[in-house]
Formats: structure tokens, sequence, C-alpha cells
């Protein structure tokens, strides 16, 4: 009996909980637009959920689409002020590729030109100016994990929809389904910014250009109260219209504010943060901007209070996944590129799990190729795992012209003029011929085959000419013993080469090759000897690894890099009568750390040396100078000039602290010490031993949209001698 009365009196209670249930009101949250104004909407969640809200459906467009689309998700709002916190502001508003991303083909090409013109029949066009939004794709596909099977928005923690707009007809979309990642993106590819997103066959751009503010599409779905929270602008003086993206949004809000006046009616409890002196890009003020929109809302505590149950804890709150199991790979079918190419830049493979840092470098690396004017993707459940399903959109653009300019101690003055074609021969394939004009006439041509984790084929032929005089150290060493203090050398270095290289270990590069070099050294200086002193072709092989995962090439703040290289030289013709055969090995290795914000630390070890007895001078180490392309095994060592030391084995360290006293201008301190001769590893020698040469230099850089201007002034203890130089643009 007592257990049919406990049984009826359960019944009885669920029914009157159900009841209570039904007759409370479906409450909805719309939030509109307005770029990173938007971040005023967590600030407002964060009293909604103190108050112990439940919402029952979100709509939101634009910035107002992610956040809602988060919140949606599952994540509260301290969760998401952590999130956006952390975020890389000046990577949102670009595409930002990581360098680590890039080939060592892809690293040299992103780093010696100042300007890139894509090419089509014998018409240059315009630089690309929309950015494809990599980054934030990659963010939000990573926050939005743990609902990435999730196809209807109707069945995520809240429902939850969002406005785009038609690029083509102007149409308004709701996207209530499909993929939630794209359908934020989409929703907030803000024009001029970012590129339109393709989805189901649509060119999507920003919702906010047809309906910032989607309160009706809540009303259509039977919702009772409306909390709508508005970061739009007002209509801007002549004075606030200073840039494009300005423009933009006062073009958009003429014809929104005469429709927001019948929509802020229909809401029930309208919220509008002061964020007067925002802009839709000021990111970095995301703190400040929340926190306008927390103030706003707690205006509102007294209408939002009925609405809550502050018996109710909030238990909204995500784990992030930090790792996929990937069991299948799949993408559409690409007329000009493999699939070895595909997932040799994604470097994992079928059933692999693969960490969320991973998967978003496998996609940089995709980015970083510039095959691809489009990359998205998502996941469907595949067993005990994920299908991870690529949509890859080719570049239609394969030939681009380049321009380069460049100043140095060395090579001097130089004009750089590039052509660059894809898909020459065959898939995957790349060509570049860069001449350079000016006081020294060079070339560079390569030709790659890139095969991703497949052995792929490269061919280089570059010519290198400069004119510099060479003190008396090296030159009686070289070639004769004489009174002068230097003489004056034209040298030209002619290399042919063609190598094989893979992907070792999913991180280095190895590979090993064949050179044919034509080497001429030539002097009207000298008087009773012949002027050509070396003339002679010769034949090496070589093999290395190598590995660079410098943030950035010229003043780097995080990284490592190594490079490592064996070398022999089997055949010479010519004038080098007593050629002996000769291997030369040497290994560099560097690390960056950024101790203190805005200084970092570079620390430098060199060692190479000559296995062999060979009279051939020309390929010893020569150190001093500045940093400039290395020539053959020309060394950059501050206090000495150019050309200084020589020997045929060496061993340097070196450090650089560099401050970033404003943005983009640095000053650096750097020291560099060495041990320098011939064999000096021998066992009979002490290479460890108190530093030969040394020396210190002060320098000023600035970075550029040619390339880094760096002023340095050096000095030696040893000589007392000091040197200025200068280096304008990128090295090449």
């Amino acid at each position: 009996m007592k257990k049919l009365f406990l049984f009826v009196s359960l019944l009885f209670l669920t029914q009157i909980s159900l009841g209570q249930e039904n007759t409370r009101p479906k409450v909805g949250l719309v939030l509109s637009g307005g770029g990173a104004k938007g971040l005023a909407h967590i600030g407002v969640l964060k009293v909604i959920d103190s108050l112990g809200i439940k919402i029952d459906y979100v709509a939101g467009t634009s910035m107002g689409a992610i956040v809602g689309g988060l919140y949606a998700s599952g994540y509260n709002a301290e969760q998401l002020d952590s999130i956006f916190s952390n975020v890389d502001v000046d990577a949102l508003l670009q595409d930002y590729t990581p360098r680590e991303a890039k080939s060592f083909y892809e690293k040299r090409n992103d780093e010696i030109y100042a300007l890139t013109l894509p090419f089509n029949k014998f018409k240059l066009g315009l630089p690309k100016g929309l950015s494809k939004g990599l980054y934030n794709f990659n963010l939000l596909s990573s926050l939005t994990q743990h609902v990435s099977h999730v196809r209807d928005f109707k069945q995520l923690p809240v429902p939850f929809l969002c406005i785009a707009t038609d690029a083509e007809t102007g149409e308004k979309v709701v996207l209530d389904s499909g993929i939630l990642a794209q359908s934020m993106i989409a929703s907030g590819a803000l024009p001029t910014l970012y590129s339109p997103f393709e989805i189901n066959g649509r060119l999507l751009i920003d919702g906010g250009v047809v309906d910032n503010y989607p309160i009706e599409e809540l009303k259509s779905r039977g919702i009772d109260v409306i909390i709508g929270v508005d970061v739009q602008d007002g209509l801007r003086t002549r004075e606030q219209l200073k840039d494009v993206t300005s423009v933009l949004v006062q073009i958009n809000n003429f014809s929104m504010i005469e429709r927001m006046e019948g929509k802020q009616k229909a809401t029930n409890i309208y919220i509008k943060p002061d964020i007067k002196g925002f802009t839709v890009v000021a990111f970095e003020k995301g703190k400040e901007i929340i926190e306008k929109g927390k103030q706003k809302a707690s205006e509102f505590i007294k209408e939002l209070a009925p609405f809550g149950n502050l018996n109710t804890p909030n238990d909204r709150k995500v784990m992030i996944q930090d790792s996929i199991y990937i069991k299948e790979i799949t993408f559409n079918k690409l007329d000009n590129f493999t699939r070895s190419y595909v997932l040799g830049k994604l470097r994992f493979k079928n059933n692999s799990k693969v960490s969320t840092a991973q998967l978003h470098k496998g996609i940089s690396n995709l980015n970083a190729t510039q095959n691809f004017s489009g990359i998205n993707y998502s996941f469907e459940k595949k067993d005990n795992g994920n299908k991870l399903m690529l949509q890859l959109k080719e570049n239609d653009v394969n030939t681009f012209l380049k321009f380069g300019l460049h100043y140095d101690g060395l090579f001097k003055s130089g004009v750089l003029l590039n052509y660059t074609k894809k898909r020459l021969i065959a898939k995957n394939d790349v060509a570049s011929f860069d001449l350079v004009l000016g006081d020294n006439i060079r070339y560079n041509f390569d030709y790659y085959i890139d095969n991703g984790f497949y052995w792929s084929f490269g061919f280089n032929s570059k010519l290198i000419t400069f004119n510099r005089n060479i003190t008396s150290n090296i030159s009686n060493e070289v070639v004769f013993n004489d009174a002068l203090n230097a003489i004056n050398v034209d040298f030209l270095d002619l290399s042919n080469q063609a190598y094989l290289q893979t992907i070792f270990a999913h991180k280095f590069s190895l590979g090993a090759g064949i050179e044919y070099k034509w080497l001429r050294l030539e002097s009207e200086t000298l008087q009773n000897v012949a002027p050509v002193f070396e003339n002679s072709n010769y034949l090496s092989v070589f093999g290395y690894m190598k590995y660079d995962s410098f943030d950035k090439k010229y003043f780097p703040r995080t990284g490592w890099n190594l490079n490592s290289e064996l070398r022999s030289y089997v055949y010479s013709s010519g004038n080098n009568n007593d050629f002996e055969r000769f291997s030369i090995s040497k290994f560099d290795l560097g690390v960056v750390l950024s101790p203190i914000k805005k200084i970092s630390v570079l620390l430098q070890s060199e060692v190479g040396f000559k296995i062999g007895r060979s009279s051939t001078p020309f390929f010893d180490f020569i150190l001093g100078g500045t940093t400039v392309r290395e020539v053959n095994n020309f060394k950059p060592f501050y206090g000495y000039d150019f050309l200084s030391i020589l020997g045929n084995s060496y061993i340097k360290g070196s450090s650089t602290i560099d401050y970033e006293f404003y943005k983009k201008n640095h000053i650096n301190f750097s020291y560099n010490v060495a041990n320098v001769g011939n064999f000096i590893f021998d066992a009979t020698k002490k290479w460890i031993d108190k530093p030969r040469y040394s020396g210190f230099a002060l320098g000023y850089g600035l970075e550029t949209i040619l390339g880094p201007i760096e002023l340095k002034y050096s000095w030696s203890p040893e000589t007392s001698n000091s040197y200025f130089w200068v280096n304008v643009g990128f090295i090449f």
C-alpha cells in the first residue's frame, strides 16, 4: 500500500512540475551584429547566467551569431570571456599563416618579395585584399568540436539560428542547420575584411547587410519573451567616416536604423550597451567592451529577474577537447593536386590521433601553399572516431609577378624581378625565376615538385656575382704572398643542383642531391700575376637535414632552427690542377626565447670543418660582416668586415637581445665569439679555448612592407676596428 501511495505521489508531483514547465514562458535571446562591439554580448550573458535564466532559443547575426552560437553550444559566459581574452587580435583580422606551417621553399618565397601581383593572359591583377578568415574558422571549429556531429541546430544544448546574406542575390539566408562553425563564419563574413563563404552552393556574406537584429525569426518560432542586445552604431558624422570599413557600416546602417524602431518595440527587454567610441575592429579592447555590456545589463536586473531562478545552479560548461581521432580523411576531387600532396601538407594520415594544434597546423600548411582560394572542413562520425571531410577550392590564378628591393654592404643595391608559374609541367609543381638588377647582376631559378610524404624533386640554378676588396690575411692564404693590404676581386659563382627531399618525423626536411658549380675569381689589382686566379668547375654530392620553427625570419620571438649539411667534392676541372677530393660538414643550431614581453633572446651556435687535405681554399669558411644571403660558406661575424677571417674549420657562438620598444621598431645588442683556423678540431689542438675572435654590435631595426631596415654599428676588441652597416629590404 505504501509503495502504491509513493508511486501516486510521485506521479502527481511530476504532473505538477510538467504543468509548471509548460506554463513557463519561452525566453529567446537576439544578439545583433557589430564586429568587436559584439563582445558586449558576453557581458550581458554574464548577468543572465548569474540570474539563473534559462534561454530557450538564440538568434544572432555576425558577431552576435558567433557569441550566440558558442553560447548555444553549451559555453557559459565566463568561458566565453576567457576565450575571447586570449585570441590573437591581429590574426582575427587577416589571413594569419604561422611561418612554421610553410615549407622551406614557401618560406623563401614569402620572405624576399615586397609585392606580389597575379598575372594572367599578359595582364597584371591586383593583390587579393580579402582574408579567408582561416584563423577564425580554425578557432570556431575547435571550440565547437563537441557538437561537430550536430546537423540540426534545434538539437544543440540551446536551439540556435543565425542570419547570412546571399552575395549574388542579396537575399536573406536563415541558417538553422548544417555545420555550426561554418554557419557562424558565414554570418560574420564582413565585406572588405573577409572572403564570402560558400554553403550549399550559395556564396554568403555578413548577415548584417539584410537583418542585423533577427527578432522576427524568434517570434515565428513561438518565443514568448525576447531579450535583445543591440550593439549597432547610429549614423556617423563626417569626421568619423575615416576608412572603408566605417563607410560600409554607415551604408548598412541607413536601412537598419529605419527598421530598428519597430524591432525595438517588439523586444520585451531591450539592452543597448554604451559602446560609443569603439570600432568594429577594436578587438584589443575586448575587456572594456565586455564590461560595458555587463554594466548595461545590470541596469535591467529588475526586469530580468522574474525569468530566472537563483536556486538553480548554472552548470553550463564545455570541456574543450584537445585531440581528435581521425579514422578517415576525404576531400573533393582536385584537378591539379594529388592525394599525396594534400596528405603531405596535413602531415597526418588515416587512423591517427591528432591534437587540435596539429589539425590547425595541417590546415595552415595547406593555406601556406597559396594554391587554394577556399579551405574548410567538417567532421562526421566514423566507427569509433571521426571522418575529416575537407572542401578545397583550387586557386584559379597560377602565375605571378613579384618585386623586391635590397641594399647591403656586400651585394650593394639590387632590384628583384620574379616570374612564378605553378602547374608548369606536372601536378604539384612550381617554377620561379628571380632576376636581380643593380650593382651586381644575379639570378636564381627554382623548379620544385612537391609530393608531400613521398620523395619530392627539385632543381635549382643560380648565378652570384659581386666585387669586393679582400683583406691580406685572406688573400695571402688564398693565392699569393704579397705586400698588398687588400686586393679587389670580382667573384662569380654559377651553381646548378638537382635534389630529392622528403619529410622526416613530420617535422624535418631531409634531402640529398648533386651539384655542378663554376667558380671564377679575377682581380685587376694584381700585377705580374695572371688576373684570373680561380676558374674551375666542381662536382659535389650533398645531403642535408633542416628544421625551422622561428615565428619570423626577421626579429623572431619564438622557435628554433637547425641546419646541417655534409657535402663531398668529388671532381674538379679547370685551372685547379692540384685538386684532391674533400668534404665539408657544417651544423647550425639556434633558439629564440622571450622571457619578458617585448624582449627576445636569440642564441646560436655553429660548427664547420673540412674533411681531407685538399689545398682548395675557396670553399673554406669565411667570416665577417652582417647577415646577407649565404654564399658557399660565407658567414656573418660582427666586429669584422665582410670576408675578413678564413679557415677550413670554425666554431662560433652568438647571442642577440632584441627589444621591440614600439610596434615594429627594434633595438638590439649582439655579441659573437669564434675560433677559426685550419683543422682546429685535430686532437693536438685546443679548440675549446679562449676565443680568438670576438665582436659586438648595436643595432636599430624597423619592419616595413619592403622588408626590414637595419642599421648596425659593430666593434671588435682585438682589432679596435669598428664598422657601420646598412641593410634595406628583404634579403635575396
